[in-house]
């Protein structure tokens, strides 16, 4: 256990910044199985909304340091090449 008072502090911070984090990253996760969901319906409208609310939270939790940049990246990279392949296969 902590014994100084900065140690004490530390940890609450932590606990914090944990809660925070993690109802974030359930939002997204929330968010991304909502878009994979609407791609399989081939719902093109209501995935270009998800994708962009998705790309949003996304960016804003890398500019928190909820997740590291490349992460993000590779989120959104996979996510928007599966909107993309709706909107080819919908062009066919």
């Amino acid at each position: 256990m902590a014994h100084s008072k900065q140690a004490r502090k530390r940890i609450r911070q932590g606990e914090v910044r944990r809660i925070r984090n993690k109802s974030i990253r359930s939002e997204i996760k929330t968010l991304t199985k909502n878009l994979v969901a609407k791609v399989g319906e081939k719902d093109l409208e209501g995935a270009e909304t998800l994708l962009r609310q998705v790309t949003s939270k996304l960016d804003k939790a890398a500019k928190n340091n909820v997740y590291h940049q490349n992460s993000v990246a590779r989120r959104k990279s996979k996510i928007s090449t599966l909107v993309q392949g709706l909107t080819t296969t919908r062009e066919s």
